[in-house]
This record gives C-alpha cells, sequence and structure tokens, in this order.
C-alpha cells in the first residue's frame, strides 16, 4: 500500500515554525532545554527535506546506469535522516545540557518557555497524529512493533518516531523548567537538556537499525512469499518450486528469482508457462515489478 506524503509535509510546516519561535523564546529566556528543542526542530525540518529528496530521487525511472531503478534512494536517505537525528539531535543535545551543568544559569522569563511549548505541543500533536493515522493505515491489524520491523516504507516510520520524540521531548522541557522555577535549581534544566538527547538518541538507534536493514536488501514476508509460491505451484505446467529469491528494491518495488522444475520440454510451452506464471503473481502482487522465472535444466 502506497504511502501519503501528507505526515511528512505537516511535520515539515511544523517543525519550522516551531523551530523558529523555541529559539527565540531560548534567546530570551537563556534555557539550555529550549536551545535543545530548537536544535532538535531544526533537525527534523532536514529530516522532513531530506525525506522528500528521496523519495523524488527514488521515482526516477530504470536507465543503462541503474537498470533496476533508483528505489533504494529512499533506503538511502533514510539512513542518512536517521544519523543525523543521531548526530546533530542527539549529540547536540547532549553537548548543549552538559554545558549547562558545568556553567548553570538562570532561566529567565520562563512563560516564554511555556507559551512557545504550549504552541509546539499543538502543532506536534497535530503532526504525530496524522503520522500515526497514516501508519495505523498501513499496517492494518498488524501489531505495532512487529509492522515497524516489517515495514518497507521508511518515511512513514521515520516522521513517525521523529514527532513522538517530539511530543515526549517538549514534556521533558516543560517539566525541566517547571521543577526548575518551583525550586531554584538551576541544574535541572541542563539535566533535562541531556534526558532529551538521550531520548534521541534511543529513537536514532532505531531508525538507523530499521533504515539500515532496508538499505542492505530485505525479503519478502513468509506469508506473502508462501501464497506467491502457491499461485506458481498451482500452473499446470509446474513440477515443483527449486529455489526463489526476493529483496525489496523500493517500498512498492520487489525482484523475484524462481527457479521451477517444468514438466514441458518444448521451448514454446517453457515460454508460454513462465509468462502465464509471471501474470498471475503479477495479478495478485503487482509489486513484484522485476520478476524472473528460471527453468531449471
Amino acid at each position: 500500500m502506497a504511502a501519503s506524503k501528507t505526515p511528512i509535509y505537516t511535520a515539515l510546516a511544523a517543525n519550522l515554525l516551531i523551530a523558529a519561535t523555541k529559539l527565540t523564546a531560548a534567546i530570551f529566556t537563556g534555557s539550555s532545554a529550549m536551545v535543545s528543542e530548537g536544535i532538535h526542530s531544526l533537525v527534523d525540518t532536514s529530516n522532513e527535506v531530506l525525506l522528500l529528496l528521496g523519495i523524488s530521487k527514488s521515482q526516477r525511472p530504470a536507465d543503462e546506469q541503474r537498470p533496476f531503478g533508483y528505489g533504494k534512494e529512499l533506503y538511502f536517505w533514510s539512513f542518512v535522516v536517521s544519523l543525523l537525528f543521531f548526530a546533530l539531535g542527539g549529540g547536540f543535545s547532549i553537548y548543549e545540557g552538559i554545558e549547562h551543568l558545568i556553567n548553570p544559569q538562570e532561566v529567565t522569563n520562563p512563560i516564554w518557555n511555556y507559551a512557545v511549548l504550549g504552541i509546539a505541543f499543538i502543532f506536534d500533536g497535530i503532526s504525530f497524529i496524522t503520522a500515526m493515522k497514516e501508519f495505523k493505515r498501513q499496517r492494518g491489524e498488524t501489531p505495532f512493533w512487529k509492522a515497524v520491523r516489517q515495514s518497507k516504507d521508511p518515511s512513514t516510520f521515520v516522521v513517525l518516531f521523529e514527532d513522538a520524540a517530539d511530543v515526549i521531548g517538549i514534556l521533558i522541557a516543560f517539566s525541566g523548567i517547571l521543577i526548575g522555577q518551583l525550586t531554584g535549581n538551576h541544574y535541572i534544566d541542563g539535566i533535562a537538556s541531556v534526558l532529551i538527547g538521550l531520548l534521541l538518541t534511543a529513537v536514532a538507534i532505531i531508525l538507523v537499525r530499521e533504515s539500515r536493514s532496508l538499505l542492505m536488501g530485505e525479503t519478502v514476508d513468509q506469508a506473502e512469499m508462501e501464497e506467491v509460491l502457491a499461485i506458481a505451484k498451482s500452473h499446470p505446467a509446474v513440477e515443483r518450486i527449486i529455489h526463489q529469491q526476493s529483496m525489496y528494491l523500493a517500498p512498492e518495488e520487489v525482484i523475484l528469482l524462481l527457479r521451477i522444475d517444468l514438466k514441458q520440454t518444448n521451448a514454446s510451452s517453457i515460454v508460454k508457462s513462465i509468462n502465464e506464471i509471471r501474470d498471475s503473481i503479477r495479478q495478485r502482487y503487482p509489486h513484484y515489478k522485476q520478476l524472473y522465472i528460471e527453468p531449471a535444466s
């Protein structure tokens, strides 16, 4: 099922506006947690741009240099986004928090922070709900974490995890500023920044793992492959399936190699049977765009 770009555009618009307001608030208040949140939103904004770039590049038609197409461009740029999320988001936030712990500063005009965080929570919440609805549409009845592991479209789950980290990060920043104000402890703000950094690092590790797996090449789900093999076996000319190999080239494009033992020995009959098997599989699963059937000698 093809993914919608709506969650990406929603997150892009929300993060761009929120980053500007967070960093403006950080200038007026001196809050370390707010600086971390501003950096976080800037990283998220660049991530959405890179995901859109990956989607655009992945849709280029195959040519002589890339005979199987450019589908893996999306997987590459999703991997880059995951690394940026780790290095820029998590790393900068932890650094900013440690710097604030070494040189604590009083947060001034906290009302700015509360106002900005409230606005950010609303926009990030809307973006998160949009991404969650799209992911739920794609996964159907599949359990959440199983759907994440099985998903072949990183543009959906990357945005979902980013938005979830946004919402949780805002709550951490709000709690840090409020507790610091109530207790007069200037270290709380720095601790909140470090916690935000650790949160982003944890999310980045999940995204890096999933994006790397897709970039390396994932096979088709076992249940789907069993149905594909059943379609092939149902053809009257098929004696048995000797071997199969599959790999996702893009969210909606699979390359499949079948080695089949056929009953016929006549060349024209073999070609006809292979074409019929290929058409039957593609009729049920149109995303098998690269489908090669090799008759056993």
